[in-house]
């Protein structure tokens, strides 16, 4: 909707201040999108892709050939610019699409999870990509199912339960709307989750989350905790492989706040 490409079914938004709705065409000149599913013409090379883009935006051939040949370099693609782009590697293509979407200088990026299925060094790329872009006033609305991707980057969170916002602010705001100190416990067996929460029961401050063998609890952080809860996991016959006393994650707000783990609710 916000790319003007669906058209909502109530209420107003604007983007880079025109309305979605009455000013569209206004819209698409001042953003920029990268869809989740590559987008760059396979048969052509990195460099004609990006010059194709910037002549659909309205670039002469001179200053497109200029804009791609600079966002090549900039993306480190400028040795493979000459290739063409279906023999890049998935990390490649998501910095060609990444630059595509930038060949007009757009003051605001539209980026649908830009780091699914890459390799760590080329997600880390991408994470170095959209730092440097907000650093030089470029507003960039990501969705991510990558928590720690939201908490790295984003200055604004908002988490999407079931198509609905139940929650949004800063990372630090929302972890500390979770609380404080949180216990995690990694179980080594499949166990009654009942004498888990029974076992824990003196040391947490609220309800325990057991999912998928790990157990995520708000505590209060006393001196030798981590000690305690051994023994008494212990004592109930429960077998753990790791025990851990830390500060809140984006993970456990989307917990707390959605009642559990799953692979559909996206966090922006």
């Amino acid at each position: 909707m916000l790319t003007t490409r669906t058209a909502p079914d109530g209420g107003r938004a604007r983007v880079a201040g025109y309305d979605v709705v009455s000013h569209p065409a206004q819209v698409r000149r001042k953003i920029g999108v990268t869809a989740q599913d590559v987008t760059m013409d396979g048969l052509l090379t990195g460099l004609q892709n990006l010059q194709m883009i910037g002549e659909l935006s309205g670039l002469s051939r001179r200053e497109a050939s200029r804009r791609a040949r600079e966002l090549l370099e900039r993306f480190g693609l400028a040795e493979a610019g000459g290739r063409t782009a279906k023999g890049y590697s998935g990390g490649m293509r998501r910095r060609l699409d990444l630059a595509a979407s930038l060949v007009a200088s757009p003051p605001v990026l539209f980026l649908d999870e830009p780091t699914t299925g890459l390799d760590p060094t080329s997600r880390a790329d991408v994470w170095a990509v959209v730092g440097d872009l907000t650093a030089q006033g470029v507003t960039v609305l990501l969705t991510t199912q990558y928590l720690d991707e939201a908490d790295r980057l984003a200055d604004q969170v908002v988490v999407v339960d079931h198509g609905r916002s139940v929650a949004e602010g800063t990372p630090a705001d929302l972890k500390r709307s979770v609380g404080g100190t949180r216990l995690h416990v990694t179980l080594s067996a499949d166990v009654d989750h009942g004498t888990v929460v029974s076992a824990l029961e003196p040391f947490v401050t609220g309800t325990p989350i057991v999912s998928d063998g790990h157990v995520s609890a708000p505590v209060n952080g006393d001196k030798g905790l981590a000690t305690l809860v051994v023994r008494a996991l212990d004592s109930a016959g429960v077998l753990v492989d790791d025990v851990e006393v830390r500060q809140p994650s984006l993970d456990d707000v989307f917990f707390a706040l959605t009642g559990g783990p799953t692979s559909e609710e996206v966090a922006a």
